[in-house]
């Protein structure tokens, strides 16, 4: 585990078998609406992102992946169930379910992505901008 940098925030699932740092930035907030989110969460995903190399686990012990599309796969815990993380696999990032973080988090969302796919029971009304589908701005970091 690396120690030199400072921890930004720490996370874990329900049960605590995957436990986590984050040692750099963390980008804003974004609500993704896309199906597979939806199905993942039960309603819709919040998520901030770090780059790959600032996650550090400290206990992976419960963490299994799901190859979710040919693009990117999906972390989560396979002892409570926990939804934790989505990875590109083409890119440096890894999506972290913001639900996971340990509060305070400091952090505040900034947009809803794929709101053409929705659920038609959620009225999206809280002012945010929103994105018919996704973009490659979702990704916003600090030390980039």
């Amino acid at each position: 585990m690396q120690t030199n940098r400072p921890i930004r925030a720490t996370g874990s699932c329900l049960c605590g078998a995957v436990k986590y740092q984050v040692l750099g930035s963390l980008r804003p907030v974004v609500y993704c609406h896309c199906s597979q989110c939806r199905k993942t969460s039960g309603h819709f995903v919040a998520a901030t992102a770090a780059l790959k190399e600032n996650l550090v686990l400290v206990t992976d012990q419960g963490l299994s992946w799901y190859q979710s599309s040919a693009s990117a796969k999906r972390g989560f815990c396979g002892v409570c169930g926990s939804s934790l993380f989505w990875s590109p696999e083409s890119d440096n990032y890894v999506a972290i379910m913001a639900g996971t973080l340990n509060q305070p988090t400091e952090l505040e969302a900034v947009k809803h992505i794929f709101v053409l796919h929705k659920a038609d029971y959620h009225d999206l009304n809280d002012g945010l901008p929103q994105r018919q589908q996704g973009d490659r701005h979702t990704i916003m970091f600090d030390d980039e």
